[in-house]
């Protein structure tokens, strides 16, 4: 049974760092891009950040870029979302996800496996 669980999400005041973690059981890991998405009330869900199965390829959301960093442990079985100078409009349910396909996509559709997600709320 494969099993995406993330962690981390809580109430972080404006201007402050949050990191995300999801933790992946029941797949085989290196074998997976693995990605950052996110929903806010009423939003669809959107592309955050992806990492390639070795770490070589990654990819940020333009409101990411400079922001975010995204990281992979592949012997925990681990992928990161490390966040800096966080927003309101931050705020959301952060979901990772994992793909097996070959090429790293920023859009939701090839993520086979997703997680239930962490809220993350930047507010003062």
């Amino acid at each position: 049974q494969v099993q995406l669980v993330e962690s981390g999400g809580t109430l972080v005041q404006p201007g402050g760092s949050l990191t995300l973690s999801c933790l992946v059981s029941g797949l085989f890991f290196s074998d997976s891009n693995m990605g950052w998405f996110r929903q806010a009330p009423g939003k669809e869900r959107e592309f955050v950040a992806v990492i390639s199965r070795t770490g070589r390829a990654i990819h940020y959301a333009d409101f990411a870029k400079g922001r975010f960093v995204i990281s992979r442990d592949n012997a925990e079985n681990t992928v990161s979302l490390q966040m800096n100078d966080l927003k309101a409009e931050d705020t959301a349910v952060y979901h990772c996800a994992a793909d097996r396909s070959l090429v790293v996509s920023t859009t939701p559709a090839p993520y086979e496996y997703w997680g239930q997600g962490t809220q993350v709320t930047v507010s003062s």
